[in-house]
């Protein structure tokens, strides 16, 4: 598809053609949980990014035990393959594969556009939830060549690692604090990392929300200088535009050396002691 590094893209059509694939399952995840339960795709699995997905006591993943367990509570196995759509052009649903493939599940695809291009097709909807037997998942160890923690980005700002904040613009500069609408969830400072390119990830997609081709998402990257260095580190907010960036980069682009720092701004603008720069 569109020359892209790896085949893991499906377009609406494909998604359509598997509802009743027991092989397949379809997992949404959306910024605004509440979407779901309004209409999704027939017999798709609706997972609150927030609730079921992170630590409820501390800010991090959940492990890999109840990572396991909450797939296969849901009756998704490894040996099924995850289809991952959501809204706000797959924000969630890209982090959700980000966060399966760091737990080590290959089998997973991204709907090529969000919940509101398969509902702007006219293709069929539901309220009802699926009701899948329980199934075994094992979640492998964390992968770290994907994720970057803290300390290896204070370590990265002394070398040649590439640094990309994918925020908007006024959040980069530092002119806005956190997204419109999400000040009380923003840091103590505003700004950003030092040295970090400015690629907004919204860039990487079409009006429609799907991917723009691979020549045009290579030329993108590299006219920002993220592409000219051996290792890349992705950041936004709590990452989870990030892991729609680190998706293009690593899955789309084929960059083996990508990782997605999830603690993110909300991390970095928080702590003591740590580098900012800003541009307004």
């Amino acid at each position: 598809m569109a020359d892209y590094a790896k085949d893991v893209l499906v377009e609406t059509d494909w998604v359509q053609e598997h509802l009743d694939d027991d092989s397949v399952r379809i997992v949404e995840v959306d910024e605004n949980p509440a979407l779901y339960a309004e209409a999704h795709i027939p017999g798709a699995i609706g997972f609150d990014w927030k609730q079921d997905l992170q630590d409820q006591v501390k800010r991090d993943f959940l492990g890999p035990e109840d990572f396991g367990a909450l797939f296969g509570g849901r009756g998704v196995s490894n040996d099924h393959t995850i289809v991952l759509y959501g809204d706000r052009n797959n924000w969630f649903a890209a982090y959700t594969y980000w966060y399966l493939r760091y737990y080590g599940h290959d089998k997973a695809l991204l709907m090529n556009g969000p919940r509101e291009k398969w509902i702007s097709e006219g293709r069929p909807t539901t309220t009802e939830s699926p009701s899948h037997p329980g199934a075994s998942f094992t979640a492998q160890p964390g992968d770290p060549a994907i994720r970057a923690m803290r300390d290896e980005v204070m370590s990265a700002l002394s070398t040649d690692t590439r640094l990309v904040d994918v925020r908007s613009p006024q959040e980069y500069s530092g002119e806005l604090i956190a997204m419109a609408g999400y000040e009380q969830e923003g840091a103590q400072r505003a700004g950003h990392i030092p040295g970090a390119a400015s690629v907004p990830w919204a860039q990487a997609v079409r009006e429609d929300g799907t991917f723009k081709s691979a020549d045009e998402l290579r030329e993108l990257y590299k006219s920002k200088g993220v592409l000219n260095g051996e290792n890349v580190i992705a950041y936004c907010r709590i990452g989870e535009r990030s892991a729609h960036t680190w998706f293009v980069l690593h899955e789309l682009l084929g960059k083996d050396d990508v990782k997605n720092y999830d603690g993110s701004w909300t991390e970095w603008g928080n702590m003591v002691n740590m580098p900012i720069e800003k541009s307004v």
